[in-house]
């Protein structure tokens, strides 16, 4: 019979004891039930200890988290939060080094629990965590403990960091500008400076004044991982902080220090494997410095600016100087203004007495113009051959050239997500943008020669614009998912895809819709769904039992905590629990927190999920809103939220979790898993039919005979 829902069978353990296995009754009072347990080992004053857990971070039990007990937990008597916050908050202030030491290694310990934190905050705990490091001199274990308590104590968010001293402030920042001091110290330095920029505008100035651009490459080119990520982590919040004009100037500077060429090379081409932490950092620094690229694509030209004038002008005048060259007074100003509309013309616009028009559009605006002037300086030879080759073509058949780069960089802004804030969780960076400065303007410059070479290719003309423009998005796009390592390797790439490379492509795309469309085809892929559905279901489940590397998301920032989930190989339990950076498949065993499948309830996605709920509404966190599922489990209908890292995942996950409640798997991944299996399993199916045409309706079956004399009969050929 099972126990009642009130009521869950646990172990306590208590050192120097034999453990008790006793009923725990969620509805008695905890003091009552702590009462009893210390009855039961004879032990006065029970009001001084409580109870934690013995496994994983330890945390203690309250009334307030009493509900997660599940049965076969195994819980310790301990020390009270209160008690051991009194003891440690006089340990911390002890004349002896060792004690205080000791101290405040378990302080970074305890710290961790929320109800030990308010505790020891209550008894103005941080005030001396503030004086230890203002006033000690000391760069050692002692300091390192207690960076690490202070850390941890913030990350409840029961103070706000706004509170902090200047001097505490200082002297955080001389840890990270100090050489002669431990790695393990200018870690949690960077760390501590990084919570604190985006809290405040006032603590992002102190911070930017005081920790310089170079003292951060510095740490970014140190040969430790752990440092290089801090220091990248600070830079990142230092630029998410800053006003745009600021940005601006950060990213200029960083430019002039070559840091793209020193990331390309020490770190993403590293001989270690890059992180999903730094992959998003270096996901960040792109979509940021992309950005920069914002305010000129929602910029309109001004007809009346002189220096977006002379930008226009500068082009007609690269391509026709020899015929610019004519002296002022030898054309009347209609001849001229008539001469200069021709070449406006040449130069493709479609308005060319006011080319001006042509570049109000915004997006892409000025960034246009600004993309063919870099063309037209950067690679003149190019510039002019395009030009002078469209020139010398018949009426309707020139590729224009102004239009198609007007065209050209709203497509490149669109791919490349310019003008979207950054994802929270998103690690997808191209390799090649940080081998190359002027990365946009560079990627233009290839993209608008192959605009030309495929115009020619499909034999154009000015009708056809929008038909060789869409053939263009998908060959950049094609080449873009295969991140290539350098613009180099993205040029012989996008000139290969050409456009009867695309048509081949569309055409195997296009047959293998026909001959999936098939009446009797379409009725053999209806046999064949159950069993590839199974084995689809079959996956999910191995993937889950793989398990998968989750990252801590708060509404504050991007957690570096991480924690591992993973479902057992009879498929009964999920075990769940913190683990480290560096990590990528712990033991099961190693996972202390656990949920039976049975009491799995339901699945929540998206905007239904609690989690979702606490954070600010906006669109950085739309990447969010896409990647979060909860699992509402137990009878109290508790939920285990997740944030998955890619798509990808959150797809498995939410087909598996699915599958263990069983119901259907609704994610687009089954669909094209699916697809994909059938068109397998149909062209091997299919194979002895090639060529020959399947009919709708299946053949006539033919009248019986009237006779069936014509059967050999063998017993005459034995005779």
């Amino acid at each position: 019979m099972p126990p009642p829902k009130d009521v869950v069978k646990i172990a306590i353990q208590m050192v120097g004891a034999i453990p008790q296995l006793i009923e725990l009754q969620q509805t008695k009072p905890l003091a009552s039930v702590l009462k009893d347990v210390c009855d039961a080992w004879s032990l006065p004053n029970a009001e001084r200890y409580a109870l934690q857990y013995a496994d994983g971070r330890q945390t203690y039990i309250t009334e307030s988290n009493r509900r997660d007990i599940k049965n076969g937990s195994i819980l310790r008597l301990t020390t009270s939060p209160d008690q051991e916050a009194e003891q440690l908050y006089i340990g911390i202030q002890s004349k002896n080094v060792d004690v205080k030491t000791d101290s405040l290694k378990k302080l970074a310990s305890l710290s961790q629990d929320i109800t030990f934190a308010q505790e020891f905050i209550s008894r103005n705990g941080l005030k001396q965590i503030y004086s230890i490091v203002e006033e000690g001199n000391d760069t050692g274990e002692m300091l390192a403990h207690t960076l690490k308590a202070f850390t941890e104590l913030m990350e409840h968010d029961f103070v706000s960091w706004e509170n902090l001293s200047t001097v505490f402030i200082k002297k955080i920042v001389s840890y990270v500008n100090m050489n002669a001091v431990d790695a393990s110290i200018q870690q949690l330095s960077l760390s501590i400076l990084e919570n604190m920029v985006p809290t405040s505008r006032l603590l992002f100035e102190v911070v930017k004044k005081e920790v310089t651009l170079d003292r951060l490459l510095t740490h970014l080119q140190a040969t430790n991982a752990q440092l290089q990520l801090k220091a990248m982590a600070l830079l990142i919040a230092l630029l998410l902080s800053a006003t745009d004009a600021e940005r601006r100037d950060m990213m200029d500077y960083l430019r002039e220090k070559n840091i793209r060429q020193f990331i390309h090379k020490n770190i993403i081409h590293s001989s270690e494997p890059l992180g999903d932490e730094m992959a998003h950092y270096l996901y960040v620094l792109q979509s940021v410095s992309l950005n920069l690229c914002e305010h000129r694509m929602k910029m309109s030209m001004d007809a009346f600016s002189q220096e977006q004038r002379d930008l226009l002008q500068s082009l007609r005048q690269t391509a026709f100087e020899s015929e610019s060259e004519v002296p002022a007074g030898t054309f009347s100003t209609e001849r001229r203004r008539s001469l200069c509309a021709k070449e406006f013309r040449k130069l493709g616009f479609m308005n060319n007495s006011n080319p001006a028009e042509d570049l109000r559009r915004a997006p892409p605006g000025l960034l246009a113009l600004d993309n063919m002037v870099y063309f037209s300086r950067n690679t003149p030879n190019a510039y002019s051959r395009f030009i002078l080759e469209n020139s010398s073509r018949e009426d309707k058949h020139e590729c224009p050239f102004a239009r198609s780069s007007i065209q050209l960089t709203l497509i490149l802004c669109e791919i490349l997500h310019i003008g979207e804030p950054c994802s929270e969780t998103a690690q997808a960076f191209y390799p090649m943008f940080f081998g190359q400065d002027h990365f946009f303007e560079e990627l233009f410059c290839i993209c608008i020669q192959l605009v030309n070479k495929t115009w020619k290719e499909m034999r154009a003309t000015q009708e056809d614009f929008d038909k060789v423009m869409q053939v263009v998005r998908e060959q950049i796009t094609r080449t873009l998912s295969l991140k290539p390592t350098s613009l180099e390797l993205f040029k012989t790439r996008v000139n290969a895809l050409n456009y009867s490379e695309i048509l081949k492509l569309r055409q195997t795309e296009r047959l293998h819709q026909e001959e999936t469309l098939a009446v009797p085809v379409l009725e053999l892929r209806e046999k064949l769904k159950p069993e590839l559905l199974e084995l689809i279901r079959q996956q999910r489940l191995l993937h889950l039992c793989e398990g998968t590397l989750f990252r801590k998301i708060s509404s504050r920032r991007r957690q570096d905590k991480l924690w591992y989930c993973r479902l057992s190989p009879n498929h009964k339990v999920l075990h769940y629990g913190d683990v480290e950076e560096g990590v990528q498949s712990p033991p099961i065993e190693s996972l202390t927190e656990k949920i039976p499948v049975a009491d799995m309830k339901m699945l929540l996605v998206g905007k239904e999920c609690p989690h979702t709920k606490e954070k600010s509404s906006g669109k950085q966190n739309k990447d969010v809103l896409e990647l979060a599922f909860s699992i509402v489990h137990d009878v109290e209908e508790c939920c285990l939220n997740f944030v998955a890292p890619t798509r990808y995942e959150f797809c498995l996950w939410t087909d598996g979790l699915n599958v263990l409640l069983g119901k259907e798997m609704t994610s687009e991944r089954t669909q094209t898993d699916l697809d994909v299996l059938l068109s397998m399993e149909l062209k091997l199916r299919l194979l002895d039919l090639e060529n020959i045409s399947i009919p709708d309706d299946p053949p006539p079956i033919p009248k019986p005979p009237s006779n069936l004399n014509f059967c050999y009969d063998f017993s005459h050929a034995e005779q």
